[in-house]
């Protein structure tokens, strides 16, 4: 990973366009290839990025830029869009690079791992007529726990927790932000999955169209039998 602190503007062109003004800002580039831009604000959430695949360029800037101040440009060119992301470096004020190895992964509490394994299992609870495509379907900031197809082709990115709150709402917002990019996975639509959902969070996902889905944990290990109940 390389971590770079610069005085920079930045376009994004392609499905949308975008200009960030000239400013200090930090850039990370990972082996992946994927390229993000954060400001000193915003927590998580980069201004801007591309996913990958994607390949990264380093060129002279023109003379009207380099008039301007400008010492090099970044161009990131997806490889199966027109997408494009220019970064126009002022000044590199640091720079740093380290291999950080192979990640292991994150370790889900043991609940919430049950829970994704059977509702891949049982993807008739999320809608009739869905089909799995894959468990931890992969994004740049991490997987999304289930991507599944709805009965008329549509994509369904499904986050599950054990508790469902507002910061796992975020969670799957940004991962629909990334996976919105794709031409490929559209429509797309988001839903989070618990077996609780908080008041606050079911406003927020509602707000943002991300359906809610409450799971009953017994029912999907088979262990909820109507005939046992004395009510």
């Amino acid at each position: 990973m390389r971590i770079v602190f610069a005085d920079c503007a930045v376009d994004y062109s392609g499905r949308l366009d975008a200009h960030l003004e000239r400013s200090e800002r930090m850039i990370m580039v990972k082996a992946d290839g994927s390229v993000l831009v954060h400001s000193d604000g915003g927590s998580y959430k980069p201004l801007n990025w591309m996913s990958p695949p994607c390949t990264m360029s380093v060129s002279e800037p023109s003379e009207e830029d380099a008039e301007a101040g400008v010492r090099e440009v970044w161009t990131v060119e997806h490889s199966k869009t027109d997408d494009k992301l220019i970064i126009s470096i002022y000044e590199i004020c640091a720079d740093y690079e380290r291999d950080l190895g192979e990640e292991p992964g994150l370790v889900k509490d043991g609940v919430e791992a049950h829970l994704q394994k059977l509702l891949a299992e049982q993807v008739e609870r999320i809608e009739q007529g869905c089909q799995l495509v894959r468990r931890e379907y992969p994004t740049a900031i991490g997987p999304v726990d289930l991507m599944v197809l709805d009965s008329e082709g549509g994509h369904i990115a499904v986050e599950i927790k054990r508790r469902g709150e507002i910061d796992g709402v975020e969670q799957l917002t940004r991962y629909l932000e990334l996976l919105g990019r794709n031409p490929h996975l559209q429509p797309l639509r988001g839903v989070f999955a618990a077996q609780e959902i908080k008041k606050q969070a079911r406003t927020l996902a509602e707000d943002r169209g991300i359906e809610c889905l409450i799971l009953d944990y017994d029912d999907m290990r088979g262990l909820d039998n109507p005939e046992d109940r004395l009510f």
